[in-house]
């Protein structure tokens, strides 16, 4: 990884890395430094900082992977919540690729079911394929998420809530 900052100071939590590009040994490294950068913040081994490391993972393999120009990774703290941004230098939107996941399926209610329902048709789902995940999950895992365009590229994000019981280490 070409630079890194990381600053904790109580419950103030922020990390930025520069990714070279195509660097997916990166990947692990960053995942270790925000694990590190969140002990402050909630316990190590909770559901929200395992979650954290997963979407952040998600984000940067996307980037690294579809544009050649690298990426930067800012994650910063504000009480309760974690804010991870993933910038890359390439125009246009990541677009999430539905046949990759699972179908949701909403009863009566308008509430989604079980995934994969009985009911469900969706002919062109891998239920082995290995890439177009990413963005499912982080739809489906963070409490919020969306991209920023920028002047060069784009900011992927997503935020999570830390749990009451996850509270601060």
């Amino acid at each position: 990884m070409e630079g890194e900052e990381v600053r904790p100071a109580g419950e103030d939590v922020r990390l930025r890395r520069r990714l070279g590009s195509a660097d997916l040994t990166a990947v692990p490294e960053l995942r270790h430094s925000l694990r590190q950068a969140l002990r402050r913040w909630t316990r190590s081994g909770t559901e929200t900082a395992d979650v954290a490391e997963l979407l952040a993972s998600e984000l940067v393999t996307n980037a690294l992977i579809h544009t050649d120009h690298g990426a930067v990774v800012t994650a910063a703290v504000a009480g309760s919540t974690l804010r991870v941004e993933v910038r890359d230098f390439v125009p246009g939107l990541p677009v999430p690729d539905v046949t990759a996941a699972p179908p949701r399926i909403a009863d009566d209610e308008g509430d989604e079911g079980d995934e994969g329902d009985d009911c469900a048709e969706f002919e062109d789902f891998d239920e082995l394929g290995t890439h177009g995940r990413g963005l499912i999950l982080v739809e489906r895992l963070a409490d919020a998420w969306g991209v920023r365009t920028q002047a060069v590229g784009k900011v992927v994000w997503f935020e999570l809530r830390r749990h009451e019981s996850e509270g601060p280490a």
